[in-house]
């Protein structure tokens, strides 16, 4: 084993979770049919090797199960007025001995935190 490639978030509405998380900086790297009327929604920032998908067909992973993902940032205060100026609604900063985190939930109800050290 070498690298985590893709981690797929549960979502209901795909269209309206790939426009979401364009907002946060993540790139489209593939929107295509995969059969059986499934569509393969793969994003990812830009430079890196990890990606997310958006997925609706596991019954075991409920949209909105998603927890503990965790997204480094440089500037936090940047990406809070960005995000905010966007209409994305964040929760509060966390300040702990390890960094500052910040919650925001997908149109789902995912959560992942940004970290800033």
């Amino acid at each position: 084993m070498k690298a985590i490639e893709v981690i797929s978030i549960p979502v209901t509405d795909q269209t309206r979770a790939k426009e979401f998380y364009q907002k946060l900086g993540f790139e489209i790297l593939v929107d295509a049919p995969f059969g059986q009327g499934q569509q393969w929604v793969q994003l990812g920032f830009p430079g890196t090797a990890v990606s997310i998908t958006l997925v609706n067909w596991f019954p075991e992973m409920p949209a909105g199960s998603v927890r503990g993902f965790v997204i480094k940032t440089d500037d936090l205060n940047a990406d809070i007025k960005d995000l905010t100026a966007k209409g994305i609604e964040l929760g509060t900063i966390d300040d702990t001995p390890w960094g500052k985190f910040l919650a925001i939930k997908d149109p789902d109800g995912n959560v992942m935190s940004l970290h800033a050290e």
